[in-house]
């Protein structure tokens, strides 16, 4: 494999990308026009309410996007000319059978010039209502397979999934693909269609029973939460994305079907540049909630694994999948993360934001900065309950007590911290198969992908994607953090 043949394989190609909005499909679209100039077009997919409004968007939520600063300074002027000379944005929503798009001819011309279609679509809200999960993350990937058959060039299609459909299995998970009807509880049979039945009963009943959209809403992202734990999966996110992927293995026949299974994606290690990141990602809200002083402890045991990858790592282990697995009528999974080749602890992430907030404190609104000291851990969530029970919940229940007595004078105050406890424990448990996680992912496949780069003319630092290059320490204190504070982190 040489350099010249990855990029060629990209050259004069049309691409589909769904989700072209999110994290990894900004960075993606990024990359692919640095690297390849020469790319027919990229078709992407956003949610509008007609293709003006998906350019609008598209110009205001990807191009003004700092992702691009590398693209601006090399072209200056031209960079909007470039871009759209190469970019069709559309308007569509993986919900809908052909994504709802109304325009004949543009479909017609869609089906008879996509070579490629990389499927980033996604809702990775740990606690989605199910139904919406359901509809992007389950059938959005269904949708997305039936019009990628209708792509008469397909050379491959690529589904970004989560390496966390494995549930909550310990040890070496391999990269194996989920068998329809398979559950990690293996306890009740799991039939999707019949879920999506479930759905439309709940809210069925709701409407009738005159529910109001805030009522509809914690009902549904309660149903999720109940029937992702019904078969083993420890939340909503990741049981509808497993649920995806069963979908995509039964029905992709002979269509070449690539799956990337990432851990949990931080910002950027070099390119375009080192440290961007959109949002706060899994962890963030953690180094967030420190940073300001508003968290004084870790719950996890410090010889947990965190397994994370930096989002251009990511991308270029999407690219070499597509060039691999071009024209090839199978179904491969590829992990792509750090646990088995390069695993940080979290005690090393407390050390490392310890140290880097204590030498950069955060600014809080008022001009002042905040301290923080040293984190504890809770290593068992039996540990952290006994906390919460002496530290927040009986002196709550001694506040009710002296609010009947006062005669609910307290009342707001009781509701206020009642809320806050709730919304505590709640966020404990999304997050608690990941801050106690014992396995490690297998990456076989992904180490073939490598191998094929370290043994030919490619030029690793254009297509790397290898985590044991990273030095953690390094990466987090003088690369991810300041990336999390210039761009997520809010006074």
């Amino acid at each position: 494999m040489e350099l010249e043949d990855i990029l060629q394989f990209f050259e004069n190609k049309t691409i589909l990308v769904t989700g072209a909005t999110g994290f990894l499909a900004k960075v993606f679209v990024e990359k692919i026009l640095r690297v390849q100039p020469n790319v027919k077009m990229l078709y992407l997919l956003v949610r509008a309410s007609d293709n003006e409004s998906a350019t609008q968007r598209f110009h205001k939520e990807v191009i003004e996007k700092d992702i691009f600063r590398v693209l601006r300074n090399n072209l200056g002027a031209n960079l909007e000319s470039f871009i759209f000379e190469r970019v069709t944005p559309i308007s569509g929503d993986i919900c809908d059978e052909n994504f709802g798009i109304k325009d004949s001819i543009l479909i017609e011309e869609m089906w008879k010039e996509i070579d490629i279609v990389l499927n980033s679509a996604a809702t990775t809200n740990f606690d989605e209502r199910y139904d919406v999960a359901l509809g992007i993350n389950t059938y959005g990937a269904l949708h997305v397979l039936n019009f990628a058959k209708k792509c008469i060039k397909l050379k491959v299609l690529l589904h970004v999934s989560t390496a966390y459909v494995s549930s909550e299995k310990g040890g070496n998970i391999l990269e194996s693909p989920l068998h329809m009807e398979d559950t990690p509880k293996g306890t009740s049979r799991l039939v999707i269609n019949a879920e999506k039945e479930v759905v439309e009963e709940y809210l069925d009943r709701l409407r009738v029973q005159g529910a109001t959209n805030e009522e509809i809403t914690s009902t549904m992202k309660d149903l999720g939460i109940k029937r992702a734990k019904l078969y083993g999966w420890p939340n909503t996110y990741v049981y509808t994305k497993a649920l995806g992927e069963m979908i995509l293995g039964q029905f992709h026949e002979n269509l070449p079907l690539a799956i990337i299974r990432p851990t949990m994606v931080t910002s950027t290690y070099k390119e375009p540049f080192s440290g961007w990141i959109e949002g706060a990602r899994t962890l963030d809200g953690v180094i967030t909630a420190y940073g300001k002083g508003r968290l004084k402890f870790f719950l996890g045991h410090p010889n947990s694994i965190l397994d994370v990858i930096p989002a251009d790592m990511v991308v270029n282990s999407i690219i070499m999948a597509m060039v691999t697995h071009a024209n090839k009528s199978s179904q491969i999974i590829f992990h792509v993360g750090s646990s088995l080749r390069n695993p940080v602890k979290l005690s090393g992430l407390s050390i490392f934001t310890f140290r880097y907030f204590t030498q950069n404190p955060w600014i809080d609104r008022n001009g002042k900065s905040i301290n923080v000291s040293s984190p504890k851990f809770f290593s068992s969530i039996a540990s952290f309950q006994t906390y919460m029970d002496i530290r927040y919940i009986l002196p709550l229940k001694v506040l009710w007590l002296a609010n009947l007595v006062l005669c609910q004078y307290c009342r707001g105050i009781c509701i206020n911290l009642n809320r806050k406890v709730r919304v505590v424990m709640r966020l404990v448990d999304l997050y608690k198969p990941y801050v106690f996680f014992t396995g490690s992912f297998d990456d076989s496949n992904t180490e073939k992908l490598r191998m094929a780069i370290r043994e030919s003319d490619v030029n690793v630092n254009l297509f790397y994607f290898d985590p044991r290059c990273i030095d953690w320490e390094d990466y987090i204190m003088n690369t991810h953090i300041p990336g999390l504070t210039k761009y997520s982190m809010k006074p």
